[in-house]
């Protein structure tokens, strides 16, 4: 081969890696752009679990806090009730 046909071939050795190189680069960058679209979908579900599971603590904290106000109604009724029974008894 000629000292033209040397560096010809090695120049198109160079751009075939050069161009195996890019192939893996972008390879590598697609799926880190996969990776980070999975990342970013589930800190969406994360984020919406958390809506909901607040939802549902602020409509348990409310039950809650009106069950102890109920609690407290039916104790100074039954106070009551039961004074009114020893009054009756003492008469």
């Amino acid at each position: 081969m000629t000292p033209t046909g040397k560096t010809v071939d090695a120049a198109l050795n160079d751009l075939r890696k050069a161009i195996d190189t890019l192939d893996n680069a972008i390879d590598v960058r697609f799926e880190r752009e996969r990776e980070r679209s999975e990342v970013d979908g589930e800190v969406r579900r994360v984020h919406a679990d958390r809506s909901r599971l607040a939802q549902e603590l602020d409509q348990a904290e409310f039950r809650a806090n009106r069950l102890e106000e109920v609690n407290r109604e039916v104790s100074r009724r039954l106070v009551t009730a039961m004074e009114t029974i020893r009054a009756v008894l003492d008469r």
